[in-house]
């Protein structure tokens, strides 16, 4: 073999391995971080990483190819972890994380499917690194949606959305996925990036949806025809839903942190309606953690406010937060006061306050 074919062969085969990897983290190609039991395509990157890691070993044998061995697959691999991190860092959720603001959530437990919230997160704003999750779409509008239920993560597509502007026009999104909140007790909060109106002269005002998207249930659920109003984009962000996470959740591995070790008697999940972080950009530290109030009501005495010994999944850039207590007095609600958080476009949370849903 000429040296100019083996180097074409090792640039495309470390052109394979670098997709593999970054989608391991995007979770957007070969690799889905929660497959169906009956998703067999879920062996299609194992296989090709087998493959090329047998034409690796193969071209270590020949001595010319050796230095072009080393290089390209030590490059596939620095590559293919840059372009994670930044993912990890700048897209993850970010582009989607007066009176109190009360939530709806009571369509959540029960056989009933809705739509809690629709953010228009940014107008004509994704940033040019939004391409690695959905490509051409820098520039492009974001928005997040909240569903009652969880689906499953090879359910969403573009066209079961419809987003319907002021002057009445439909819109499809480019792009539909359940990146980044694809933790185990998530996916229920669908990215929708496209172009939804302007926001100055023709906003979106509704999302509906238009075809079969069913929940991951027992007895899956159909979310068609289910629609809900848009949170304009001046709006900051609110919680939307809160519920008890199971215990055999708190140790799963997932992209986010977790609760501590000692001292935690129960796990509380909040949703914001969108992404947020400080403002200057920082996740939720101690003094946010007591800043999340929990109206608890014990089986005798009066009802009481807590507050978080911590505040857990942090660090994977979507739009949930654990709530750490140690009480194991049942949770009826959760507030957070107004002016702490921002959201993509940099408007500041309103008071919000939720109702506590109990599995």
């Amino acid at each position: 073999m000429t040296n100019a074919r083996l180097l074409i062969g090792i640039v495309l085969g470390s052109f394979i391995l670098s997709s593999i990897i970054a989608s391991s983290q995007l979770g957007i190609a070969f690799v889905d971080p929660e497959p169906d039991e009956d998703e067999q395509s879920e062996l299609i990157g194992p296989l090709i990483l087998v493959v090329y890691l047998l034409f690796v070993i193969r071209y270590f044998v020949a001595n010319e190819g050796r230095k072009y061995t080393v290089s390209a697959f030590s490059t596939s691999v620095i590559v293919a972890t840059i372009a994670g991190s930044i993912y990890e860092v700048q897209i993850g959720g970010w582009w989607w994380n007066d009176d109190w603001v009360m939530a709806d959530a009571s369509s959540v437990k029960g056989s009933s499917t809705t739509l809690l919230s629709a953010f228009f997160g940014l107008d004509n704003a994704m940033p040019f690194v939004v391409n690695l999750l959905c490509f051409g779409a820098a520039g492009d509008d974001g928005m997040p949606v909240v569903l009652s239920h969880r689906i499953s993560s090879d359910s969403v597509r573009p066209e079961q959305f419809q987003i319907t502007t002021r002057s009445g026009q439909l819109k499809t999104p480019k792009c539909a996925t359940l990146r980044p909140a694809g933790d185990p007790g998530e996916r229920r909060t669908v990215l929708l990036i496209g172009e939804f109106g302007n926001a100055d002269t023709d906003p979106p005002e509704v999302v509906t949806i238009v075809e079969d998207l069913l929940s991951d249930t027992p007895e899956p659920l159909n979310f068609k025809g289910q629609s809900v109003e848009v949170t304009p984009l001046s709006e900051g962000p609110s919680m939307v839903l809160a519920e008890s996470v199971d215990r055999e959740e708190w140790a799963v591995d997932r992209r986010g942190s977790l609760c501590p070790s000692e001292g935690v008697r129960q796990i509380i999940r909040v949703t914001w309606n969108g992404g947020v972080r400080l403002a200057n950009r920082e996740e939720p530290g101690d003094a946010e953690t007591h800043l999340y109030s929990v109206t608890m009501e014990p089986e005798q005495g009066v009802s009481y406010i807590t507050h978080p010994i911590a505040i857990a999944e942090l660090g994977d850039n979507d739009n949930h937060h654990f709530l750490c207590l140690d009480t194991d007095d049942k949770a009826s609600a959760v507030s957070f006061p107004s002016g702490h958080f921002i959201d993509p476009n940099r408007d500041l949370n309103p008071d919000t306050r939720v109702m506590l849903q109990h599995r």
